[in-house]
């Protein structure tokens, strides 16, 4: 009998040793090739950019996975214990691996082998982390033990909330939600604070396969999951008896995450992306839960993106009908055609139409839906065909002349209020009926409606705005529609200038000493560039010559001739000097044809020249962002580098208001900038700006139009405001005879400034110290006399008023090397 029984005893033994040997064998085995856990003390889950407008409203969002970082102590205690009821209710007590779980679950897959039964799991918190983060979902046993073994190793190195808090953060739960707080946003509409028993419990069912407990596709499961997870919460004490009552004799009402709201701004956001991924990368960008505060001011986006919008369609009206979008073929059914068809980019807020009758009065028209309207005959008088280089052909005198049965066309209701019935339908969900109100007449016997024939315009064009002090962008728009073109003719569309460049020149002539009262001959010029090449003749837009002219007088009405014959004079050395101070083009040849805006530069850069000539001469850098925050709130990159020690006051103890130093760089003495504003006043009251001038606001600016009229500009400004706007065809070609910076850019300026400006006072542009304000003839520059008709006030430094008739700046007509054709300037 003793020997029995230590018989037993030593096989006992033996099998203790040999399975602890085993056990010892296995982690050693399995565990010589482990990824590294402690790479998890420094995991940050990926969290989505969010980019702000400079009012705090979101503009834009950059993420691979939409998830929503909160750290465990601002979760819930409700939703934390309905996800250990769920996953581990022994979270807190095990090493890492429950061992009574898994031999449970052991016996439960003997007994279950030969049926159709899913093997079961005993993963716990911990292992699913170790498998999310560490290793693959491949299903296979050598898994499962490196799971466990990484779950032992996690748990000796963190603390059970730093592991809690990876698993909520991390697991996918349907809908798109990544981490605990997305999905009560994407399935409830809530936040995790306002989450009730029956909800937080839902959300607790989803991490083993969200897509089996899909609330919408399959109910019966979601609710019977959801179910089972408030059981198991009542059975380990989460909530009361009546508590679970109650929440299971809830439905699961599922609500929609109200849809964001973003600012539309998106040819800047896109710039804004751009300069993120420059700075940071994409893995930052998309993952690194950036917080960017922009400089935009969605009051002004709005009023570029309508008014450029506004100026295009009205070039392009001038300019005829180029036919319809499709055709129908005769016989087929329009409404179905019309339901296949996919509207073409840049329509916006137009709708699509098919021309199904046309009389003299006008042209009926049929919309997706059923709907009818009508299109008057006054509404197609504009649409002249189009002929090459933007001719019009003959006028319109009845619809059939524009119009045929089976053409689909883009219209606008006549009444916008109108067209909240069948037109919004057709632009809201092509192909579909969506009237508004339940009960609502058919659409057979819908009011027929007035609509106005629209056309897509192949000009592009942009528009910037900028703070002249700080440099800070306020406005972008880089084109008709982002939906149609991302090229951002803003910042990427490298184009001649034409006549906008002068400033340029005569910024430079004016720090060589010269006055707005120096008289410049205006006469031919003729340049040899060579043996073998033409010679080269710049000329007015007027083909004229005046004679003897004032310089203000030469950038008033753009004359060329006298342009050149500065640049010759002050030398174009000088000119390159200063096109590279203002930041317009680098390394610029110095070839006399540049004086006309030769050389190729962007909206941007132009515009952020003339803020340095407003704001009294200061350097700034256009910027789009203020500030940057990285997922903790730690700013890493600020615009505005200032020193302030005083800033940082926590009360207010009636102490003086911080100054802050002006530490921006001098770029052009301040009295020859304040002398080009007042000269660039002058094009606004009396040259090819004065259709600005109705605006009765300081303003100032100048036009400027390339050769044959292939692009069209305007860079203005008030006292507190730069803009540019750029006009022209992507491809270039001519914008049509008698286009020019005057009537396309002109315009659309004249509008952004008279809807920014019209609440704010008409603030005088500031005029530095040593400026001395004389009374002159317009025409001569001398000191007015009595008996002057036209006189102004012009602004000279101390020492320069004229005392007589000056000499007159001749150039020399003659000169050795090429000087290139480029652009004439014109106008």
């Amino acid at each position: 009998m003793l020997r029995v029984v230590s018989t037993n005893r030593g096989v006992l033994f033996v099998v203790v040793v040999l399975g602890v040997g085993g056990g010892l064998y296995v982690f050693y085995y399995f565990g010589r090739d482990l990824p590294d856990y402690h790479q998890l003390a420094t995991y940050e889950p990926p969290v989505m950019t969010r980019v702000h407008a400079g009012d705090g409203r979101l503009m834009a969002e950059y993420a691979i996975e939409k998830r929503v970082f909160v750290p465990i102590k601002a979760i819930p205690r409700r939703v934390v214990l309905a996800f250990l009821s769920a996953e581990d209710k022994t979270f807190y007590q095990h090493p890492g691996v429950d061992l009574p779980g898994v031999i449970g679950a052991l016996l439960t897959n003997i007994k279950n082998i030969g049926s159709s039964r899913r093997p079961v799991g005993a993963s716990t918190i911990t292992q699913q982390v170790a498998k999310n983060f560490l290793l693959t979902n491949e299903v296979s046993w050598e898994r499962k033990i490196k799971e466990a073994i990484l779950a032992f190793r996690i748990e000796r190195a963190f603390s059970k909330d730093r592991i809690l808090e990876l698993y909520l953060n991390e697991i996918y739960l349907g809908f798109g939600s990544y981490g605990v707080a997305a999905a009560a946003l994407n399935y409830f509409n809530k936040s995790m604070d306002n989450l009730t028993v029956d909800e937080a419990a839902f959300l607790a069912a989803l991490p083993k396969a969200p897509n089996n407990y899909n609330p919408v596709s399959r109910p019966e499961a979601a609710k019977a999951r959801r179910d089972w997870v408030i059981g198991r919460m009542l059975v380990n004490g989460a909530i009361a008896e009546d508590e679970a009552a109650q929440a299971r004799a809830l439905p699961i009402m599922v609500r929609r995450r109200d849809k964001t709201e973003f600012v539309g701004a998106e040819y800047f956001a896109e710039e804004v992306r751009r300069e993120l991924i420059a700075r940071y990368g994409e893995t930052q960008l998309y993952k690194g839960g950036l917080s960017v505060r922009t400089t935009l001011d969605p009051r002004l986006q709005e009023i570029a993106e309508r008014v450029l919008r506004s100026g295009l369609e009205a070039y392009d009206r001038r300019h005829g009908w180029r036919g319809p979008v499709a055709r129908l073929d005769d016989g087929v059914d329009w409404q179905s055609a019309l339901a296949a068809m996919t509207p073409p980019p840049g329509m916006g807020h137009w709708f699509m139409a098919v021309v199904i009758g046309v009389d003299k009065n006008g042209a009926d028209i049929g919309f997706v839906d059923g709907g009818r309207g009508r299109i008057p005959l006054a509404e197609l008088k504009w649409a002249r065909p189009w002929m090459k280089k933007q001719r019009l052909g003959p006028r319109v005198r009845k619809p059939s002349d524009v119009l045929a049965v089976g053409d689909v066309i883009a219209v606008d209701a006549l009444d916008s209020m109108a067209s909240a019935g069948v037109g919004k339908a057709a632009a809201v969900a092509p192909g579909t009926i969506n009237l508004d109100t339940a009960g609502e007449a058919a659409p057979e016997t819908l009011p027929v409606q007035s609509f106005a024939l629209r056309q897509i315009p192949e000009v592009e064009g942009a528009l910037v705005a900028i703070d002249p002090h700080t440099g800070r962008v306020l406005a972008m728009t880089g084109g008709w529609e982002y939906g149609r073109s991302q090229f951002n003719r803003s910042t990427q569309a490298k184009r001649q200038p034409g006549s906008a460049f002068k400033p340029v020149v005569y910024l430079a002539a004016l720090d060589a000493g010269y006055t707005p009262a120096t008289l410049i001959l205006d006469a031919p010029f003729v340049i040899d560039q060579g043996p073998g090449l033409p010679k080269w003749r710049p000329a007015n837009y007027t083909k004229k010559f005046y004679g003897p002219s004032t310089m203000r007088l030469g950038i008033e009405k753009s004359r060329n001739l006298m342009t050149v014959r500065l640049a010759q004079t002050i030398g174009m050395e000088r000119v390159v000097e200063f096109a590279g101070r203002l930041g317009v083009v680098d390394d610029m040849p110095d070839q006399l044809s540049m004086a006309l805006g030769a050389g190729e530069t962007t909206l941007l850069r132009l515009t952020t020249a003339y803020a340095m000539l407003v704001n009294g001469g200061k350097r700034i850098k256009p910027t789009l962002i203020d500030r940057i925050q990285d997922r903790e709130g730690r700013t890493v990159f600020r615009h505005d580098n200032r020193p302030c020690e005083t800033c940082w006051a926590e009360v207010w103890t009636n102490q003086r208001v911080p100054g802050l130093p002006d530490t921006r760089e001098a770029v052009a003495d301040p009295a020859s900038a304040y002398q080009m504003v007042s000269m660039l006043r002058g094009v606004v009251e009396r040259g090819t700006g004065r259709r600005i001038r109705a605006i009765g606001k300081p303003l100032a600016g100048k036009t400027g139009t390339t050769n044959e009229s292939f692009d069209a500009w305007f860079i203005g400004f008030s006292p507190d405001l730069a803009v540019g706007v750029f006009t022209g065809f992507d491809e270039p070609r001519t914008l049509g005879r008698r286009e020019q910076g005057a009537s396309v850019a002109v315009p659309i300026f004249r509008d952004f400034m008279a809807d920014a400006l019209k609440d704010q006072a008409a603030i005088p542009f500031r005029i530095p110290p040593g400026i001395r304000l004389v009374r002159v003839n317009a025409g001569t520059g001398q000191p007015a006399r009595p008996g002057d008709k036209h006189v102004i006030r012009e602004a000279f430094k101390p020492g320069t008023v004229p005392t007589g008739r000056g000499t007159v700046l001749e150039g020399l007509a003659s000169g050795a090397g090429p000087q290139a054709t480029g652009t004439g300037g014109l106008y």
